[in-house]
């Protein structure tokens, strides 16, 4: 299991942050997902075996968030 933290500047409302924390339903091995449009973040835990981090973060970039490496 791999834990990550990002600063998404895009993110500014409660809808960013739902489509966000839609990624746990779009892509396999995403454990838990927590998005806060207040502070602008996105913590993640993910099964490497799975997923990786950098379809994480395309899958973000697809939907117009970037994932900055908090």
């Amino acid at each position: 299991m791999e834990k990550r933290a990002y600063k998404v500047p895009d993110m500014h409302c409660p809808n960013c942050k739902m489509r966000l924390e839609g990624l746990e339903d779009e892509l396999p091995g995403i454990r838990q997902i927590y998005a806060s449009y207040h502070q602008q973040t996105l913590s993640i835990e993910f099964d490497e075996r799975l997923v990786s981090e950098i379809e994480i973060i395309q899958a973000a970039k697809l939907m117009g968030y970037q994932l900055i490496a908090d």
